[in-house]
């Protein structure tokens, strides 16, 4: 159980996190709040008590539980190896998420190919763009109407939503990546 200090310690550095990660100055959060700017002041500098009903006001000024004002303050990042990372195998070609979140709509992956292999893409929704990226090598993207070779930095944007296949034709490992956003 945390002491009123510690409370206090939290909610001074929560309170100041979240309104400069929302780009608010105390003013912007005052008439967000309905709280008197002096008081969010207060609240920042630790030297404050608050009721309940501020509390409330802060966390729906700031859209957040008021849990999240009073807690300890969360870590600002969390390191992800690269095989923490959700990945699967299409006939030899590594694909990788890049991102440990789901991103609603969205698919961002890493493409590891071995020299000379090939994968066929699958349609995505109508509407769909699909962004390839080469980071390593080059890679070869052939679709229903045209074939593009990209070399290290290259971007190619294309329907997603045709017929489609990647392939390594060297003798050398590239990767790419891949990114599909819907229409």
């Amino acid at each position: 159980m945390s002491t009123p200090e510690e409370l206090a310690a939290n909610l001074s550095r929560n309170l100041r996190q979240l309104r400069e990660l929302r780009g608010c100055t105390q003013a912007r959060l005052s008439a967000l709040a309905g709280v008197p700017r002096p008081t969010i002041a207060a609240l920042e500098a630790g030297g404050s008590n608050p009721t309940l009903a501020v509390l409330c006001q802060l966390a729906g000024g700031l859209q957040v539980t008021i849990e999240e004002l009073i807690s300890p303050p969360r870590h600002m990042g969390r390191l992800y190896k690269a095989g923490e990372l959700p990945r699967r195998d299409n006939r030899g070609i590594e694909l990788r998420q890049v991102v440990p979140d789901s991103i609603p709509g969205i698919t961002l992956e890493r493409m590891a190919f071995p020299p000379h292999s090939r994968m066929t893409g699958v349609p995505h929704p109508p509407g769909s763009r699909e962004y390839l990226i080469c980071e390593v090598g080059s890679v070869t993207l052939t679709t229903e109407s045209h074939r593009w070779v990209l070399e290290v930095g290259d971007v190619v944007v294309y329907r997603g939503d045709q017929s489609h296949g990647y392939s390594n034709p060297h003798g050398v490992h590239a990767v790419a990546f891949t990114m599909i956003m819907p229409g």
